[in-house]
């Protein structure tokens, strides 16, 4: 049993004010204006041995198994480690990165072992104290060795303080600085990234001066939204106001990492703390590096979905009633024909007798000057109007083409198709040709 991260998701909005954009981004989705991205890109890690991959692996036959293993199970995931194991934990890391360099992937690695975590709540634990935590902390960055590895640091350790001395703050951010310096310093191609709560905990401001006592100076950057369920456009706007005062205190460079494994539900489930009530929790943006976004460097599931927060199973044991209902309605994830581009779908709204869907074309890591969409449509669908494409069918295949002009695309930039269809709600799955 592995032990994760719930805090995170307890802290309510109630608990700071901050003047962000509120509009949700459509979950699963996103559509990029522009092809600049963070400083990171290339393939992420998809780990054999994760819970889930064993899950769908011992149940074939289990009615829930294609919901979790094409949404679910088909990511890659961050590989946690929260078991104190100063002896054994240089080996566990250099066999994941060095599977993930061999497939010429990149892991995603959540070191969870500060001293007092969780401020002694669901996810108690880590390493006895310091000394020993920094001895634990050399074998990680020896078993990184010289490899690529994106490095979620200590999630709550610098939001959730309240349990903590001045003199225990001081040193626990001394710690977490002398951390980071340890990585970058054995592994010059690790990216480290620091705790930078959500957009609905503590304010920028105060996130930001946290991150600076703990040596963001010496990191990538900062993750936030780990095991919550703030939209992604909240998210964004408050990791723009971080940067923004970091670079006030002369600290510039600094991108940011969002965790999006379970923030495209409705909007009126971000106050809840806990996934494990089955609320309207929903899987959001798949995880991808190409965010089309300057300021972030990857949309990652850092909390495995269907993973317990505590509250109601034990932290960490993955629950496939958990990874169902946060997978069962989100959109497929992208498909790709193999040549520049990939499609993802979602059921935008539905009436009796019919639904609107939307697909979103996204380039791949080269430009592209045309694309073509290829779906089957079940038996009694079949589309009527449709917007920014050109729709031809044959049979139960529906293909559609760019107009003239929405086909060319920037690596990383997106087009959306929209369309009326009579039929049952359906999940389609289209797949993307670059021509």
């Amino acid at each position: 049993m592995r032990d994760h991260p719930w805090r995170g998701g307890r802290r309510k909005a109630a608990f700071a004010t901050m003047a962000v954009a509120c509009a949700a981004v459509t979950a699963g989705l996103i559509t990029t204006g522009s092809a600049r991205a963070g400083t990171l890109s290339g393939t992420l890690y998809r780990d054999p041995s994760s819970q889930v991959v064993r899950w769908v692996e011992a149940n074939p036959n289990d009615a829930r198994t294609p919901v979790i293993r094409d949404k679910v199970a088909s990511q890659p995931q961050a590989r946690w480690l929260a078991a104190f194991n100063p002896g054994t934990v240089a080996s566990e890391v250099s066999g994941v990165v060095n599977a993930a360099d061999a497939a010429n992937q990149i892991p995603v690695l959540s070191v969870y072992e500060i001293p007092n975590r969780d401020c002694g709540g669901a996810s108690a634990g880590g390493a006895p104290d310091y000394t020993q935590y920094q001895q634990w902390i050399g074998g990680f960055a020896q078993g990184a060795g010289n490899r690529r590895v994106i490095v979620i640091l200590e999630t709550d350790a610098l939001a959730l303080q309240t349990c903590l001395s001045g003199s225990e703050i001081s040193a626990r951010d001394q710690a977490i600085a002398r951390a980071v310096q340890t990585i970058k310093n054995a592994d010059p191609n690790a990216k480290v990234y620091l705790d930078g709560g959500h957009s609905a905990w503590n304010s920028a401001t105060e996130q930001g001066s946290r991150l600076k006592a703990a040596g963001i100076q010496y990191a990538d950057g900062f993750f936030t939204n780990v095991s919550n369920y703030q939209p992604l456009s909240n998210e964004m706007a408050y990791g723009r106001s971080i940067i923004s005062y970091l670079q006030s205190q002369g600290i510039s460079g600094k991108h940011q990492i969002i965790d999006t494994s379970r923030n495209g539900g409705a909007v009126g489930a971000q106050g809840d703390w806990c996934g494990d009530d089955n609320t309207d929790h929903r899987i959001g943006t798949y995880p991808t590096l190409n965010t089309g976004d300057q300021n972030v460097d990857g949309y990652l599931w850092v909390k495995p979905p269907g993973e317990a927060d505590g509250c109601v199973y034990t932290a960490g044991n993955f629950v496939p009633d958990l990874a169902y209902n946060l997978a069962s309605t989100a959109p497929n994830p992208p498909s790709s024909g193999g040549s520049g581009c990939a499609a993802t779908y979602q059921t935008v709204s539905s009436w009796q007798g019919g639904f609107q869907g939307q697909i979103t074309v996204t380039a791949g890591a080269s430009a592209i000057h045309g694309w073509k969409l290829t779906m089957s449509l079940p038996n009694g669908v079949s589309i009527g109007q449709l917007w920014n494409g050109t729709l031809t069918t044959s049979g139960s295949t529906a293909t559609i083409t760019n107009t003239s002009w929405n086909g060319t695309l920037a690596p990383g930039a997106a087009a959306q198709v929209g369309f009326t269809a009579t039929g049952a709600v359906s999940s389609l799955t289209p797949t993307c040709a670059a021509s």
